[in-house]
């Protein structure tokens, strides 16, 4: 099967600047392809040159099996575009706005059907800056399907939006999705792109450093929890060494919030199996260390972006 998108040795550059440094990708036709990065990872310079909207300094581009250097016309003619910041006609209402980008292509959808698949059918007679920040999201997604395209892309498609209207987007871009629509989305957002994304592409500072589906990602950590244990007083380097390198134990500086005293909070990575907790626990009361605190969680993406690249992501 031909690939939706392929990108080959992308490179982009503003003066002195990589934004994107020798990236190569492919979106396989059908999937959620995510690209998840902090702010100035170059994901929407990416985006805007697979786009057609920038041209790459160097690098191949295809999409949907036409060169893009060569054919520009025809991709804009197959593909959706949602970006971060849309304007629209004020004094039009929704249906009127999706009828008139609909003029622009060789074949569109019905205004009514498009509101329809993103639950703004009641919403047709008003105007955009009368919806909801939720609303208005979806609306954009509804124009990027105006042309009824083969490949949606959508850069931050929730930034600004509650838990709720963002969780709800998800659920519509799953269901775009499903009609074997090819999706690729941005987002800074580790839940986001662990709950829709089948395969990932991770971006720092214009440069790709892993790829894959969420769970293999997760997977190279050759761990399953996070252990955050916080005892009554610091563990001795001797009493450190005789974990024998077995658990993989980093003491945390302390916060100064007053929950812990200085330098008794310790982050574990363990595997899935039970002894491993046991066996920890164990050698924790045997050091003569009380536990005063136990917290458990899977890992996350965010432990996989953390161990790639020694930051966090943050919003």
């Amino acid at each position: 099967m031909e690939n939706a998108v392929q990108v080959e040795h992308l490179v982009k550059r503003f003066g002195s600047v990589n934004a994107v440094d020798d990236i190569s990708f492919d979106v396989k036709q059908g999937e959620i392809f995510g690209i998840l990065g902090p702010n100035g990872a170059g994901k929407t310079t990416t985006l805007e040159i697979i786009e057609g909207l920038q041209k790459p300094t160097e690098g191949k581009i295809s999409v949907l099996g036409m060169d893009l250097a060569r054919d520009g016309s025809r991709v804009k003619a197959r593909i959706g575009v949602q970006i971060q910041s849309a304007a629209y006609f004020d004094y039009l209402s929704l249906g009127e706005i999706l009828k008139l980008l609909g003029t622009f292509y060789p074949k569109s959808a019905s205004p009514g059907d498009l509101l329809d698949q993103v639950g703004l059918s009641d919403q047709a007679k008003i105007r955009l800056n009368q919806l909801s920040g939720g609303q208005k999201q979806r609306f954009t997604v509804a124009a990027s399907l105006v042309n009824l395209p083969e490949l949606v892309i959508l850069d931050e498609p929730s930034t600004g939006l509650d838990p709720q209207a963002r969780r709800s987007l998800w659920t519509l871009i799953r269901q775009i999705n499903q009609q074997n629509i090819t999706i690729v989305l941005t987002t800074h957002y580790m839940e986001e792109a662990q709950a829709l994304c089948q395969r990932l592409a991770i971006m720092d500072r214009g440069r790709l450093v892993a790829l894959d589906t969420p769970a293999n990602l997760i997977g190279r950590l050759g761990a399953a929890y996070t252990v955050k244990v916080v005892l009554n007083q610091p563990l001795s380097d001797h009493q450190v060494a005789s974990f024998n390198g077995k658990i993989e134990l980093v003491q945390v500086p302390s916060q100064n919030n007053g929950d812990a005293p200085d330098g008794t909070t310790y982050l574990l990575r363990l595997n899935d199996h039970p002894a491993a907790l046991a066996g920890m626990l164990e050698q924790i009361g045997k050091n003569g260390s009380g536990l005063e605190h136990l917290d458990i969680t899977p890992v996350t993406l965010e432990d996989v972006f953390l161990e790639l690249t020694g930051n966090e992501l943050t919003d």
